[in-house]
């Protein structure tokens, strides 16, 4: 069976910045589960797998608009620190905060004695990523998974809907 839309697949990944350094993997630890189509996924690494089979194994580099996104200057910011309140704050710590585009994740990137540097880009913005993948499973997805939008284990999906 290959990977197409509504089936579950099983990936063990790399994911590498375009220097070589790990960002993350699977290698140690459970593999991926994943509903294709239900863009759990990057977009590029979705594509790339439309159509793989058990076994297949490939390299590929994902581009910052196939992946996360540009990185968009305007979105770093430089905020009172008194917005925090008494809350001790420090780099690399994440917030959500409230915008005039609603709701929006924003990372603290330096703290002064009076103001906080935010910067509300995702941290893998502006990077081509380097995959490397190998398919482990291919599964057609249950009714209750394609109802859900996401698969489930033997145990059920881990929560209530």
């Amino acid at each position: 069976m290959n990977i197409t839309n509504k089936t579950v697949a099983t990936i063990h990944f790399t994911v590498c910045s375009e220097d070589g350094t790990q960002i993350d993997s699977s290698k140690e630890r459970e593999p991926m589960v994943f509903l294709q189509g239900s863009h759990y996924l990057i977009q590029g690494l979705e594509n790339e797998l439309e159509g793989k089979a058990v076994g297949d194994k490939f390299v590929i580099d994902i581009p910052p608009e196939q992946a996360y996104g540009e990185r968009h200057d305007e979105l770093v910011q430089t905020v009172p620190k008194s917005m925090f309140e008494d809350m001790e704050v420090n780099p690399g710590m994440t917030f959500r905060a409230t915008t005039d585009d609603g709701e929006q994740s924003v990372m603290i990137v330096d703290v002064t004695e009076d103001e906080v540097i935010v910067d509300g880009n995702h941290p893998l913005s502006g990077l081509t990523l380097n995959f490397d993948v190998e398919v482990l499973e291919v599964r057609a997805a249950t009714e209750s998974e394609l109802e859900h939008g996401h698969p489930h284990s033997e145990d059920g999906c881990g929560h209530t809907h």
